[in-house]
């Protein structure tokens, strides 16, 4: 996949931002801005059924997420399947 832009909006308000409980699992969602002006939604599930925990690791991932941005020389993503 070519390199896109992650496309994080985080609301003070909700500490769930980004989170979303499907069947009692916690899962992250973001979004790519790719090159050719389409976008990937990406979720992930982080495999957790606590609320507090999924809120840790979805704070890791975007964490990761955004130092892999910044290590890259357009600031994109490479496939982060």
């Amino acid at each position: 996949m070519s390199n896109g832009t992650l496309a994080v909006r985080v609301l003070p308000d909700n500490p769930n931002h980004h989170l979303w409980n499907n069947n009692g699992t916690w899962w992250c969602h973001y979004t790519l801005h790719l090159p050719d002006f389409t976008k990937r939604r990406v979720r992930r599930s982080l495999s957790t059924r606590s609320a507090a925990l999924a809120r840790r690791r979805r704070d890791r991932l975007l964490r990761n997420l955004r130092a892999a941005a910044a290590s890259r020389p357009a600031g994109g993503f490479g496939d982060e399947r």
